[in-house]
């Protein structure tokens, strides 16, 4: 009987236990049916700082026609139209302006050493009457006028790999190189190149 008695009593304390424990729970809310969901509040909103863009200058007007530099037919010879053959025809190189009181043109040939020949002018006076093209670089000096300085290199032949090709280069007085191409003319034909000073 005691031991029935004590089985009780350990059945009573523990439902007791068990009871009590639901009472120390605190307050739990229910849930609602669609759950809150936090919106991110986003940064404010920088805005960039803009530069304003730079003033694009205007080129500089040349003191010549690009388009016109070849008019002249008793100095320079008349295009070929010759179907397929694009060098037998003046070619203009581009202008450079500088502050320089002299400027180098250097040139050699740009292909194979074929024997090609050149005749170099300044502002339609010869001053290289006849040179070959080689390998290692040759040049000429010039002294710069005032203003325009155009020099035209004439084809006296076209090698025995047609057409008569150069790399040249235009140095400044101070050893920069500021201009350099190439050209590719067929006999009788020029490759001209314009030195501004300023």
């Amino acid at each position: 009987m005691k031991k029935l008695l004590f089985l009780v009593v350990m059945i009573g304390m523990y439902l007791n236990g068990y009871a009590q424990d639901e009472f120390n729970n605190t307050f739990k809310p229910i849930p609602p049916e669609k759950p809150i969901v936090e919106k991110d509040i986003p940064p404010k909103e920088v805005p960039p700082t803009v530069t304003p863009p730079e003033i694009v200058k205007k080129k500089d007007s040349l003191p010549f026609d690009p388009k016109a530099l070849f008019n002249d037919i008793n100095y320079y010879k008349k295009d070929a139209n010759t179907e397929g053959i694009y060098y037998r025809k003046n070619q203009y190189l581009g202008n450079i302006k500088t502050k320089s009181l002299t400027s180098k043109v250097r040139y050699r040939d740009a292909a194979s050493l074929d024997e090609d020949y050149i005749r170099v002018f300044l502002n339609h006076k010869v001053i290289v009457p006849e040179v070959v093209l080689e390998g290692d670089y040759k040049e000429f000096e010039i002294k710069l006028e005032k203003g325009m300085n155009r020099i035209d290199i004439e084809a006296l032949n076209e090698g025995t790999e047609p057409p008569n090709t150069a790399q040249f280069e235009v140095v400044d007085d101070k050893g920069v190189v500021v201009m350099k191409d190439q050209w590719n003319v067929g006999k009788g034909y020029k490759a001209s190149v314009i030195i501004i000073k300023e």
